[in-house]
């Protein structure tokens, strides 16, 4: 862990792990509110020799900074980078359990309308999540949902149109595996 972070937050037990990074619950030295600090382990991505994953590990963080803050996106409150990791503070949120409940009917409207709004912040600020998926799907302390794991996201222009399968298996949209170019914020 970066010395700086150290400094500034009090890091504690790991809560996730991903491909490239895992997640730790951390707390600010100076106010004690709880964070999450997602650090992205960059050897490995390196090592991988995919130009795609190290041009993502920047991307992530320079997308979600620009989208800081909003009601229904994770936000990002630190950025730390030492020779092996970079680390990013974000909102402490829970995963809910999207995929063994049945949801009423008020409640699926809600989570849809706060994840709408976020998607809608993203599209006006020129930002594709390209990965919207149940995991990716989060709420903090106050039930309130927060997109998160930007790592798949790009800028893009209007009236320009993209390529390409991104995503995540089951979840990818009709249109992306029909393969044809896409009018991007799709």
């Amino acid at each position: 862990m970066s010395e700086r972070l150290q400094q500034d937050y009090l890091v504690s037990e790991e809560i996730g792990r991903g491909r490239f990074g895992t997640v730790y619950r951390c707390s600010s030295a100076d106010s004690g509110k709880s964070y999450a600090v997602k650090s992205i382990d960059k050897v490995a991505i390196s090592a991988g020799g995919d130009s795609l994953d190290s041009r993502c590990l920047f991307t992530e963080a320079k997308i979600v900074q620009l989208l800081s803050p909003h009601p229904h996106i994770v936000t990002l409150h630190s950025l730390y980078e030492d020779e092996t990791h970079l680390h990013m503070v974000l909102d402490l949120c829970y995963e809910p359990t999207f995929h063994h409940q049945v949801m009423p009917e008020r409640e699926a409207a809600s989570v849809m309308w706060q994840l709408m709004k976020g998607v809608a912040h993203c599209h006006r600020l020129g930002v594709t999540h390209r990965d919207i998926k149940p995991d990716n799907i989060l709420f903090d302390e106050e039930n309130r949902l927060k997109l998160a794991d930007f790592g798949s996201a790009e800028t893009f222009k209007e009236g320009e149109s993209m390529s390409g399968v991104v995503g995540t298996p089951h979840y990818v949209a009709p249109e992306v595996l029909a393969g044809g170019p896409r009018r991007k914020g799709l």
